[in-house]
């Protein structure tokens, strides 16, 4: 297989991959395997450890998903999905023991307030010295509106009304501060320059915030804005503000449609496509051999139990009980999911037709990748995939899931990708220091010092006094 001949500046295009990190592993039943420490939600030295691997590797970034709602039930109780830390306060601390690895951790729109988020986004990217990424969500768990007050999750295109008005709130108070206001001059006791300050004064439909952010302006401008979302809602928000996206494709060939349609819409918003990196998931399960490969995943499939499958099935297709329905039958008829991920509802109910899959079958076959695409075989099989997606327009670079940690993460450090390297397709030493550097993103200019800017130059260039 030929390697891309497409050039960047700074030399061939490489993949960008996020190393997207769940306690035990992405397997529902990893935390059964006698491989897996059951408490590793729970377990700094376990992250600490992990991260360090991805680092090692040169991944571009860790990747944590998260809910503001417990998993509980019958199903749930055999889960290892119910304790973990909340991810913010987690990347914080990984933030002092890496060095050059991103952190993108997910915090919902539905349920914080902007200035919340703009300031623990930019506090991270202090810390980290310019590695914050933000995975926008509207939130797909039911359950989480009853711990904020509601007794019904938002409206699924309200929730994107919302996000969308949040975005630029939060984009807004990124930029209350000029990159050089702080002057801090002890001799002439200025600490700031005021005509460095801008007050957002936002008033909008769903947000009143006054500004300006408590915290200077980040090492990176501003973090990284990463969306997930893939139903139209979701792809016109993409298109519009996120920088890199993750999403779940089943095939090479939708891969490469929604590929095409996101560039697209990027385009359509005045943006250069390469500023929107398009980072699909990939399962892997990685072998010495295509058999031993095929045997570590049965291992972890030999673990599911009927009822944890259905339940997590549930959950996927749109926070739906499915606990009443024979496992021998196929996935009943449902209606459009309201409160979850539509695009992922659309996913899996097109698996379970077109693969004729009863429900207990469906269930079993989630219960690793969760719908995202899943190659189980050796590291030179697992890159064959990689390159063929990154190289015929499916992807800019993955999201890349493993069954259990840290075994799985590890087999992907130091199988897969030496190969990738080896390939040309990945970089063997990172080149910069923050995540945009990372993601060849760049760093975006404060819009209120760009203005002020095109003002002046616009009286100037009329002779009047400036």
């Amino acid at each position: 297989m030929s390697t891309d001949s497409r050039q960047t500046s700074t030399g061939p295009r490489q993949m960008k991959l996020g190393a997207f990190l769940m306690a035990t592993g992405h397997h529902v039943a990893a935390w059964r395997h006698p491989d897996v420490p059951a408490n590793a939600g729970l377990d700094f030295k376990h992250y600490k450890h992990v991260a360090q691997v991805a680092e090692a590797a040169k991944f571009d970034t860790l990747f944590i998903a998260d809910s503001v709602a417990a998993a509980t039930g019958d199903a749930a109780s055999r889960m290892a999905r119910s304790d973990h830390f909340e991810p913010l306060t987690l990347v914080s601390a990984l933030s002092a023991v890496t060095e050059r690895i991103g952190l993108i951790v997910t915090a919902t729109t539905s349920y914080n307030e902007p200035f919340h988020i703009a300031r623990k986004f930019a506090s991270l990217d202090h810390l980290s010295g310019g590695r914050a990424g933000w995975n926008l969500v509207t939130s797909d768990a039911a359950a989480e509106a009853l711990n904020f007050g509601r007794d019904e999750h938002i409206d699924h295109a309200e929730r994107y009304r919302r996000a969308r008005e949040f975005h630029q709130v939060v984009t807004g108070l990124w930029d209350s501060w000029d990159d050089d206001a702080f002057v801090r001059d002890k001799a002439s006791g200025a600490y700031y320059r005021p005509d460095g300050l801008h007050v957002l004064d936002h008033q909008g439909e769903h947000f009143k915030v006054k500004g300006p952010l408590n915290v200077a302006r980040s090492p990176q401008g501003q973090p990284v804005v990463v969306q997930a979302g893939s139903s139209e809602a979701g792809r016109t928000l993409a298109a519009q503000t996120a920088e890199v996206v993750f999403t779940a494709q089943p095939s090479l060939a939708a891969a490469q449609a929604f590929y095409q349609d996101l560039k697209s819409r990027a385009v359509g918003f005045g943006r250069d496509p390469e500023s929107l990196k398009i980072m699909p998931g990939m399962f892997v399960v990685v072998g010495d051999s295509e058999a031993q490969a095929r045997d570590k995943f049965e291992a972890f499939q030999a673990l599911v139990e009927p009822r944890v499958g259905v339940a997590l099935l549930g959950r996927m297709l749109g926070n739906f009980d499915l606990s009443g329905y024979p496992l021998d039958e196929p996935l009943p008829a449902l209606p459009l999911t309201q409160s979850g991920q539509q695009s992922r509802q659309a996913l899996l109910s097109q698996l379970a037709q077109d693969e004729n899959l009863t429900l207990a079958q469906l269930g079993r076959k989630i219960a690793g990748g969760r719908g995202h695409f899943s190659v189980v075989g050796t590291a030179s099989q697992i890159a064959d995939h990689w390159q063929a997606w990154f190289e015929q327009g499916a992807a800019d670079g993955f999201n890349v899931l493993v069954p259990h940690l840290p075994g799985g993460l590890e087999d992907v450090a130091h199988k897969v990708i030496p190969e990738l390297q080896r390939r040309g397709l990945f970089r063997r030493d990172y080149t910069g220091s923050t995540l945009r550097e990372h993601l060849g993103l760049q760093r975006p200019a404060n819009r209120f010092s760009a203005q002020r800017e095109h003002r002046v130059t616009h009286t100037d260039e009329e002779g009047l006094k400036v």
